[in-house]
């Protein structure tokens, strides 16, 4: 036995001690930072998931090399094409709902000139509105297209960030289309053309392919379509104003959309401060330019007719609801079925024609040179506009009167503050739940209580109606009650659920104050047909189209979602229609009564009575029909006073016969359908048995409203209930007003049956020439109220009825 050493690098163990090293001993083969002493501590938990400053540093340098070789990749391999399709533009073709050509489009207007040719002042026009910085800038600028992206992320406004130059590469290169693969390609071909051509030459190609609106590509073909002239002989406010149209075409142009007039002078005034910031125009002389009205719009021969209105309209749906972008719709190559109903469109036309446009007479009257009128008519269980009449003819009568924005609808608004009084449980100011029975106060001139801006309105012909219901102020289209009540409802209540049922919320004049039930918006009549079209559908809104199906090449193109949703409760829109249920039959609106329908409407006067309305649906198909005065050489908006040769053109007269003839040719072949209402408690209809007054503006004139108010509200309830008119109102002295003469001309030459004895065997509606020329005996016999019975319809040897007044 020996000993021997242990062999080297072992230390002695002691077998007391137990393995591993002390505490505050490390083993020999550990590194110092992996102790914390003294080198770093170690990363433990949520920061061992943390990246430190070389993997960070390294994943940088990395995205950098990728980045950069994409971009020369992307520069090697995208090349410059060809001319895009738009040098050799293909027409759009547009189909009725049956498949049938309703119009075809398409042809370009172009005709190219060199850049010398377009006066300076013109080019830094253009230049100011899309690139100052052209000549100085590079082909591309990212920043611009960082910071644009941005915009349009966080709700600032959709904007593209691109350079004349990428402007340049989609109008002649490539196309419209919003897409990343575009972008792209819009990217590198910019770069490489702006190595490869001039500034001169790519602001040369930029006028010469841009699209200004009316057909016209490029500068000289613009030039000529708004000016009438060559683009040398432009003067620097005209080039202004074509520079401003590169924005927007369609909606810069101001005779097309005269309510967008504000935009444009913006835009242009935009345009010229900007080329005095850039010193290209003095101050001086641009405090002396004058905005240079742009010529009428020459319509091309192919759109005579409705056509042009129709395609105009469906081309403002596409482009307002981003399927198509402008340009690319004027390039052309698309495949358009829209929603109009052939048949339909004629019947509307026809109406027109036969009701209203036969009737004018210039030369005899110059007030009829002034007549024009616009109408729509949409399918409400679908929101599809089955008819629109534009005006007399596209090339002739360029703006769309069913879709302008600068006349007021009048009392056709009044339904709408009802609606909200129901749908939000209003009450009166002293408490009372707004109903069809609740008595309002409808003396002219009556202050509105409650509102922090003082108003009182004027009713129609100064009348007074002391304590009267919301159905019979409807009836008679009383404004003092509905000024009230929409203050009592609360304006911005009746604003919002207004936009609810479809109106735009951009209106022009649509302000939440108490004139506001007054009609005093600018709204369009197809936008009115929308509102009337959530009524007839019982609340529920289905946002319009006029498009049904786009293709282009073969290839669907996606339509915007149009969901049905509840604007209203069923009871608000419910009850609403019932109170104009009265308006057909016993109030304002009885020549809609020959449409030979159950029918539901109101009767509407412009402010200055510069239009006059009627807005009206059966269960099946709402139609807003309205006669315009304007000026045809000037186009300012004229009163109707003594045209057609009449004292004034009210809602219930031409406006209530153009709906009735179109309502019955549209639904013939059908059978009637009844209303299916669900009504808000305390709606059903009861006779009024308050006492009521009429007076004029400057004296008393009792017992009139037993004509208009309770003549007709009693002696059609009892007509109804009992088959007999002999009622309280039946005996009323209101039967000899001026009222009284209306109903019963408008009744007897309508219905075949007036007041007689609804209204009183003694009143002037009884024994007017209205009563005796239609039936001869009907105006004294007829039984059944002003309410009971079917509806006949109007002879057609009938003399034309009278308006009923209204506003």
């Amino acid at each position: 036995m020996s000993d021997e050493s242990p062999q080297q690098g072992w230390a002695p163990r002691d077998p007391d001690r137990p393995a591993g090293p002390t505490p505050g001993e490390r083993a020999a083969d550990t590194p110092p930072s992996a102790t914390g002493r003294p080198g770093r501590p170690p990363r433990t938990g949520w920061r061992r998931l943390l990246p430190t400053w070389r993997m960070l540093l390294g994943g940088l340098l990395l995205l950098l090399l990728l980045v950069a070789g994409a971009l020369i990749a992307g520069y090697l391999l995208v090349d410059i094409p060809p001319a895009n399709k738009a040098a050799t533009a293909q027409s759009n073709v547009y189909l009725y709902a049956d498949g049938s050509q309703l119009a075809r489009d398409g042809e370009v207007n172009r005709v190219n000139v060199p850049l010398s040719q377009v006066p300076r002042t013109v080019q830094q026009a253009v230049l100011a509105a899309e690139d100052r910085d052209f000549y100085s800038e590079r082909a591309v600028d990212p920043k611009a297209m960082l910071r644009a992206a941005w915009n349009t992320v966080t709700g600032k406004g959709k904007q593209s960030g691109s350079t004349i130059t990428q402007q340049y590469v989609k109008n002649y290169y490539l196309g419209q289309e919003q897409t990343i693969k575009r972008k792209v390609k819009e990217f590198f071909i910019a770069i490489k053309l702006g190595r490869e051509e001039s500034k001169e030459d790519i602001l040369e190609g930029y006028l010469n392919t841009s699209y200004f609106g009316r057909n016209a590509y490029g500068i000289q073909a613009a030039a000529q379509a708004y000016y009438g002239k060559d683009v040398s002989k432009l003067t620097t406010a005209e080039g202004a104003y074509l520079a401003t149209l590169l924005n927007s075409p369609s909606t810069f142009d101001v005779v097309a959309h005269p309510q967008q007039r504000g935009r444009a002078l913006a835009r242009w005034n935009y345009v010229l401060d900007g080329m005095v910031k850039k010193k290209w125009l003095t101050p001086a002389r641009r405090a002396a330019i004058t905005f240079p009205e742009p010529g009428k719009v020459r319509a091309p021969s192919g759109m005579s007719g409705q056509r042009g209105y129709l395609v105009e309209t469906v081309k403002d749906y596409l482009i307002d609801n981003e399927v198509i972008d402008e340009s690319d719709l004027a390039a052309g190559g698309y495949r358009i079925t829209t929603t109009i109903d052939k048949r339909r469109e004629n019947a509307f036309v026809k109406a027109v024609q036969d009701t209203l446009l036969d009737d004018l007479d210039p030369a005899e009257r110059p007030e009829d040179r002034t007549v024009r009128a616009g109408g729509v008519s949409i399918d409400p269980a679908t929101g599809k506009v089955v008819a629109l009449y534009g005006g007399i003819d596209y090339t002739k009568q360029y703006v769309n009167n069913a879709t302008r924005h600068d006349y007021t609808p009048g009392s056709t608004f009044k339904p709408f503050v009802f609606t909200a009084a129901v749908q939000h449980d209003s009450t009166t100011q002293d408490g009372r739940r707004i109903t069809p029975n609740t008595l309002y106060n409808g003396d002219n001139e009556r202050p509105v209580q409650g509102s922090a801006i003082a108003y009182a309105p004027e009713n129609e012909d100064q009348r007074s109606y002391g304590e009267i219901t919301v159905r019979s102020a409807t009836n008679l289209s009383v404004n003092t009650v509905y000024a009230q009540m929409a203050v009592d409802v609360g304006t911005r209540n009746v604003k919002q659920t207004t936009i609810d049922m479809g109106m735009p919320k951009d209106v022009p004049g649509f302000h939440a104050v108490p004139s506001m039930a007054l009609g005093t918006l600018q709204a369009s009549v197809l936008d009115m047909t929308q509102v009337y079209a959530t009524l007839a559908d019982h609340g529920r809104h289905t946002p319009w189209t006029i498009v049904d199906k786009v293709s282009k090449d073969g290839d669907a193109l996606p339509l915007p979602r149009r969901t049905p949703k509840e604007a209203v409760a069923r009871e608000a829109a419910d009850t609403t229609t019932s109170i104009l249920e009265s308006v057909v039959e016993s109030g304002t609106g009885t020549a809609a009564q020959a449409a030979g329908r159950p029918a539901a409407g109101k009767t509407g006067t412009a402010e200055d009575d510069k239009a006059a309305w009627f807005a009206g649906y059966t269960p099946d198909l709402v139609t807003v029909v309205s006669v315009m005065g304007q000026d045809p050489d000037t186009g300012a908006l004229e009163p109707l006073y003594g045209a057609l040769g009449q004292a004034r053109v009210n809602g219930g007269g031409y406006p209530a016969r153009i709906w009735a003839d179109y309502t019955a040719a549209a639904l013939a072949g059908t059978e009637p359908t009844e209303f299916d209402l669900e009504l808000q408690p305390g709606a059903v209809y009861v006779p009024p048995a308050e006492p009521t007054r009429t007076r004029g503006p400057d004296r008393e004139r009792p017992g009139q409203d037993q004509g208009p108010t309770q003549g007709q509200d009693q002696g059609r309830t009892q007509g109804q209930d009992q088959g007999n008119g002999n009622g309280n109102g039946g005996n009323g002295n209101g039967g000899t007003t001026d009222q009284g003469q209306d109903q019963g001309q408008d009744q007897g030459r309508t219905t075949g049956r007036t007041g007689g004895q609804d209204q009183g065997g003694t009143t002037d509606g009884g024994t007017t020439d209205g009563g005796g020329t239609t039936t001869g005996t009907t105006g004294g016999t007829t039984t059944g109220g002003t309410g009971g019975g079917p509806s006949a319809p109007r002879s057609p040897s009938a003399p034309p009825r009278p308006p009923a007044t209204d506003r």
